[in-house]
């Protein structure tokens, strides 16, 4: 169900819009005008805004401009709403961003396709957007930092990218496990190679083999046709287990046998499939604690722990921040589009005091949030609002 405003002073359009939009099982609210449909607009999120071109006080171009410019900008779908004789005004609001008009009389079918489409374009942005952000993170792995701690760790990582070595990466939830990761693949000799990733705490027990191993067809409910588990995929490449200390003791043990012997089984085939594969691994447990209270086995241990890293907490590398509020300020605003706005001295300061529990993820959250709800300078009274 998506969220719909419609803006227009005639009653009649505003509850034609509104029933034939409520009967396709949208959530609809109305404005009379156009300044009450901007403060509407304003105050709240919707998926789709209709605006009436002609209104009184605030005419629907106003109203198009005020939403599309300035530190109230949106960029929801805006559909305007012109008679015949207007049509070189909705061409004008389609270049100041509308997305689309719709002409009076009003055309049932006019409606629906629009509004249909105008909701599909919101949703493709927005994964685009996920997309693009995800690809930069998988292409631009940095580390961010000039302190003792984040050095000692970028050292670590020039000398053991260009080898075979398995690493095992301990550290805080949010601390860069997954950059250090990434970093590993980036500057070894299977760069070019897959770089393949599975949380184990995401998976359930009882797939995780499968997930890892992959499966034929028929060999348990659902596996309807042979696949290749992860370790088949990262052939050649890199193999990142994420959360390996959540993993199951049974997965454990087929993870031994793929180190030992660097070769893997599917489930329900008997055939063995060689494959050439470095394995990296992090978790947020003390590994050495689980193996005491029996949840680890101490052999895939050794075995995964031939070269250890640990990430620093956020509060171990407080002089960082600096740096890393200036990296995610100007990540942020190239994505948000918009111009790159500053932390002032009090700003940064404020925030070296604050406690990190959440680490790196959490700073970036909240530097985000600062940079969406602050001005263009940001203060330290911003970072007491906002953080």
């Amino acid at each position: 169900m998506a969220k719909l405003l419609i803006i227009d002073d005639e009653r009649g359009i505003r509850n034609t819009l509104r029933e034939i939009l409520a009967d396709e099982g949208h959530d609809v609210e109305v404005a009379e005008n156009g300044r009450q449909g901007l403060e509407m607009a304003q105050a709240k999120a919707y998926d789709l805004i209709f605006s009436d071109i002609k209104m009184p006080e605030l005419d629907g171009l106003e109203v198009l401009k005020a939403l599309r410019e300035g530190d109230e900008a949106i960029d929801t779908p805006i559909v305007m709403i012109t008679g015949h004789g207007d049509v070189e005004t909705a061409v004008q609001a389609l270049k100041l961003g509308a997305y689309d008009f719709l002409l009076k009389p009003l055309d049932l079918n006019r409606i629906l396709i629009t509004t249909k489409n105008a909701l599909e374009s919101k949703t493709l942005k927005q994964e685009t957007k996920q997309l693009r952000k995800k690809v930069a993170a998988a292409k631009g792995a940095q580390m961010v930092g000039e302190s003792a701690a984040i050095t000692r760790v970028r050292e670590i990582i020039d000398k053991v990218a260009p080898t075979e070595a398995r690493v095992l990466i301990t550290g805080q939830n949010g601390t860069g496990k997954e950059v250090v990761a990434h970093l590993i693949h980036e500057n070894s000799a299977r760069a070019n190679g897959p770089m393949v990733e599975v949380n184990c705490a995401a998976i359930p027990s009882e797939l995780i083999e499968s997930e890892l191993f992959g499966h034929m067809k028929g060999s348990f409910t659902g596996a309807v046709k042979d696949r290749a588990g992860k370790f088949e995929q990262a052939d050649g490449g890199t193999l990142f287990l994420d959360e390996i200390g959540d993993m199951s003791l049974a997965a454990q043990t087929k993870v031994l046998r793929a180190l030992q012997e660097s070769e893997i089984t599917r489930v329900g085939s008997d055939k063995a499939i060689k494959v050439n594969v470095r394995v990296l691994a992090a978790t947020n447990k003390d590994l050495e604690k689980e193996i005491a209270a029996g949840n680890f086995r101490e052999d895939l241990f050794h075995r995964l722990n031939v070269i250890p890293i640990h990430v620093p907490s956020l509060n171990e590398r407080v002089e960082d921040i600096p740096l890393l509020v200036a990296h995610f300020a100007e990540q942020i605003c190239a994505e948000q589009g918009i111009a790159l706005k500053t932390f002032d001295n009090d700003a940064i300061k404020a925030l070296q005091a604050k406690n990190w529990t959440g680490n790196i993820r959490q700073l970036r959250n909240v530097v985000e949030r600062l940079i969406i709800l602050a001005g263009p300078q940001i203060t330290a009274e911003d970072v007491n609002l906002y953080a």
